[in-house]
């Protein structure tokens, strides 16, 4: 299992934006200098993030990304389906076979592991740097 390379981008950049005061808006360019990825891309992702509610856009000499209002209940989970979509994460058995013993373990892991993404807030880790600073 991977994930692209649009969600290590958007989750870095969620948080980014996390550990910045509320009311700054940061710019496009800056982000993308921050994560050494182009502009073009990076904008590309931060439209899949608007349209999930998740980020404003203010355009203008003082526009740029904020996160939105009680951004605080956004999980690792919410950013990664705003990107990747609501998809299985593993492919199961050849022949979708219900009965198949590897397929229910795998459907089990896949439950588990989306459980932990969805616990996992990105507020939390945005605190966690905070108090490595």
């Amino acid at each position: 299992m991977k994930f692209s390379k649009a969600t290590n981008y958007a989750l870095h950049t969620m948080l980014h934006l996390a550990i910045e005061p509320p009311e700054k808006h940061v710019g496009v360019h800056q982000l993308a200098d921050h994560q050494q990825v182009s502009t073009t891309y990076l904008s590309k992702i931060l439209t899949k993030l608007v349209k999930a509610g998740m980020v404003e856009s203010v355009s203008g000499a003082n526009g740029g990304y904020k996160l939105k209002p009680n951004w605080e209940s956004i999980s690792l989970l919410d950013i990664i389906q705003a990107i990747e979509g609501p998809t299985s994460l593993f492919d199961y058995c050849i022949d979708h076979n219900p009965d198949c013993l590897i397929q229910k373990a795998i459907i089990s892991a896949e439950e588990k592991m989306l459980d932990e993404l969805r616990s996992q807030k990105i507020v939390d880790l945005a605190k966690q740097m905070n108090v490595a600073k």
